[in-house]
């Protein structure tokens, strides 16, 4: 059996982490969350060398520092898991910066190897490293490669091999930080080694830094494990931190930074970097982004943008849609035919095939729309989305932060909610932060995207792509005013200022394209096969018990033996039993005679079951909107997720309706219903897309925010602000006339 070895991929954002990780392990990755926080965790397998890899790729960070989650995580797994390896993937056109974060890794004692990634595009912009310069500096491998093409990956991991083989230590890096900063440490340090005082999990002296830094964490662990010696550092650390503000008006942390960097500019200047030509020329992203980020062509560049996305989405998916749709269909025809009446044959073609397939009929859309928002990602534009859409934000109270969480939430027609919940943690001002988590469930997650299509494609289809691109208009609009009216009330306070950096355009590989598209597209299939299912089948079983009493059965099958009595003499007997396969063909006008009753009996079985109940309930209120009783149970079982709408329109308006000559889409069936129009389905858009978020997203929302007040605030205020735009919508198109 292979000897199995722990990598760590780590760097900064936008160093090419995640192309590198899905280059190594392919498809053989799975993503879950690291122990404790809702921070993604990706592992994947990588062979090689006869050798196991297990790969893991940290969250993308600048440093090691307490200030995020994702910091917190990253530094958590390198001194918990202790990988035998931590790769360090590093921007060679942008080495100063990156290589702060190598500083770090240094100063902790863990194994480095650096991976100059993106030497190509640094040779473009005239910057030539010398690896083994910097690697005879620094004293750790340094491997040249460009991550997406796979140039120098062969050789990155001969050098994985050759260190965790090699077992040779590497001691924590000692920098100068000052003469006042490098006395303090000297006298911590033994302190700190004596009384063992987190040894066991951290360097001395790296220990003694975090203090310094007045890291929280740091300074938690060590009261717990020795109050007395920690508050011996920590007076220390005050005594130094108030000397440093009276003599040069710094704190101990800036200074321990501009060190490092003094430390890494040392390095690149003795011989490291050579510059071919004038530094200051623009490059090519450069020059991209003088049009596309534009003030005043960026915008119209990014409408043009994201309406040929949902253009792309619609032209090329229809087809497949339809071909699912008559797969189902099928399914839905062949148990019909197969199973008799009763119990299991509803629950399997109303509750199954109706719920489920509805679902999982838009799986082409969703793949589409993944697809273009990965090109997206992958070239680089999204960050200058939230560039562009700083200037807007601020003007709304937000912070240009804010504008990740909202892409992530589906700001481009895609996403979910809860990471987009869980981004806002990147913002420092709490009143931002909780105005941006309190709006990101506005945006059209993928959850949504089923339900907009289906309503767009059975009331607009002529308008598919323009009517999607106005969701988007209109959830990014209601989204900001809402931040500005909470910004005016329950959470005012001054916006705080916005710095991120752009990174360089770069063509999307096939398969990175692959590998994100997939991901995403799978978590939606396996929703649709686990939690939608279980919920589809729980509202199945609302919707048909307790069913009809008994003589009100009675009465509907005294219609049906009365009607048939009415044919008998064209042949057909009285006396058959329900179900009549031959008679449908003996007499279409009786077999349609008998399908009318069928269905008046399925309504009113559905009326007087508790889902049914419940919907009538609602009417009084869900009138003035536009909604009937079967609209209103699904949308109540949107609450659990907004996908089961979808499942639970199809089973409700597939209930009675199984005859195997008449079976239509779920889309045709709305078109032709009596309580649908065009007005009905903008108002109930409007609903679905504002009203409370999923139950996991105001779970995560009470988690992040610390508090159930916020997320119930978050339900109460959402539905109501929904109900308030659905009434509006839906009075003033009927006052009009625009229903037909």
């Amino acid at each position: 059996m292979a000897k199995v070895f722990n990598i760590a991929l780590a760097g900064n954002p936008n160093a090419g982490k995640t192309t590198l990780f899905n280059y190594l392990t392919g498809a053989r990755q799975h993503v879950g969350n690291y122990p404790g926080v809702t921070v993604e965790k990706k592992e994947g397998i990588c062979q090689h060398g006869g050798m196991e890899l297990r790969v893991t790729d940290l969250p993308g960070t600048y440093s090691l520092t307490a200030y995020s989650v994702e910091e917190l995580v990253a530094r958590n797994f390198l001194v918990n898991e202790k990988p035998d390896v931590v790769i360090d993937i590093v921007d060679a056109s942008n080495l100063e910066r990156n290589l702060y974060l190598t500083c770090q890794f240094m100063e902790l004692g863990v194994p480095v190897i650096i991976a100059l990634n993106m030497i190509d595009v640094a040779r473009h912009r005239g910057i030539e490293v010398d690896a083994e310069k910097l690697s005879s500096l620094l004293g750790v491998p340094v491997v040249p490669l460009v991550a997406r093409s796979g140039q120098g990956v062969d050789l990155l991991l001969d050098t994985v091999l050759r260190v965790v083989e090699e077992k040779k230590p590497y001691p924590p890096l000692r920098l100068s930080y000052g003469d006042d900063l490098d006395q303090v440490l000297d006298d911590m340090v033994p302190l700190i080694e004596q009384g063992g005082l987190l040894t066991d999990t951290y360097p001395a002296s790296w220990t003694g830094l975090k203090i310094l830094e007045n890291d929280d964490q740091i300074l938690d662990r060590a009261m717990k494990a020795d109050s007395t010696l920690a508050d011996t550092l920590v007076r220390r650390s005050d005594e130094v931190t108030s000397h440093l503000q009276r003599t040069v008006d710094t704190y101990p942390e800036a200074m321990i930074a501009d060190h490092r960097y003094g430390f890494i500019k040392s390095i690149l200047r003795q011989g490291v970097i050579s510059q071919r030509f004038d530094v200051d020329r623009l490059y090519t992203s450069d020059r991209i982004d003088k049009i596309v980020t534009n003030r005043f062509l960026g915008p119209l560049i990014m409408g043009v943008i994201l309406y040929g996305l949902y253009s792309f989405t619609f032209n090329y998916s229809a087809l497949p849609v339809d071909w699912l749709a008559s797969l189902f269909g099928f399914f839905g025809d062949a148990v019909s035919r197969v199973l008799p009446d009763g119990p299991i044959k509803s629950m399997l073609v109303s509750g199954v095939i109706g719920g489920v397939g509805g679902v999982l009929g838009f799986v082409p859309i969703i793949m589409f729309m993944f697809l273009g928002i990965a090109v997206l990602e992958d070239s680089g534009y999204l960050a200058r989305v939230a560039f562009m859409m700083d200037r807007i934000f601020r003007m709304f109270g937000l912070h240009g932060s804010s504008v990740m969480p909202f892409i992530v939430s589906g700001g481009i027609a895609g996403g979910c909610a809860v990471p987009g919940v869980m981004a806002t943690r990147t913002l420092r001002s709490p009143k931002e932060r909780l105005a941006t988590l309190l709006t990101v469930p506005f945006m059209n997650c993928g959850a949504k995207l089923p339900i907009i299509a289906l309503l767009i494609g059975a009331f607009f289809s002529a308008h598919q792509a323009q009517y999607m691109f106005l969701a988007t208009v209109v959830s990014w609009s209601v989204a900001l005013l809402t931040a500005k009216f909470l910004r005016m009330t329950v959470l005012r306070g001054e916006s705080t200022p916005f710095v991120m950096e752009l990174p360089p355009y770069r063509f999307p590989t096939f398969k990175g394209l692959f590998i994100h598209t997939w991901e995403r597209t799978w978590q939606y299939i396996k929703k649709a096969g686990t939690v939608i299912l279980a919920i589809s089948i729980l509202l199945w079983a609302m919707m048909t018990y307790p069913g009809l009493p008994a003589g009100k059965s009675a009465q509907f099958e005294r219609q049906r033996q009365e009607v048939m009595a009415a044919y008998a003499p064209q042949g057909v007997s009285a006396g058959q039993e329900k179900g009549r396969p031959g008679q449908v063909a003996e007499s279409p006008e009786l077999a349609a005679k008998l399908r009318v009753i069928d269905n008046r009996e399925a309504q009113a079985a559905l009326r007087n079951s508790l889902a049914g109940r419940m919907g009538i309930a609602l009417e009084p209120i869900s009138r003035f909107a536009g909604f009937d009783w079967r609209t209103n149970i699904a949308l109540v079982g949107g609450f659990a997720a907004k996908e089961v709408i979808v499942s639970t329109l199809g089973t409700s308006y597939s209930l009675g309706s199984v005859d195997v000559e008449h079976t239509t889409s779920l889309g045709e069936r709305l078109a032709r219903d009596q309580h649908w129009n065009p007005i009905v389905a903008l108002a109930a858009l409007a609903f679905i897309m504002f009203y409370a978020p999923c139950f996991v997203t105001v779970v995560c929302i009470a988690r992040e925010s610390g508090s159930w007040k916020w997320a119930i605030f978050s339900m109460a205020f959402n539905t109501f602000l929904a109900y308030f735009l659905a009434v509006a919508i839906y009075q003033t198109g009927m006052a009009l006339g625009l229903a037909s």
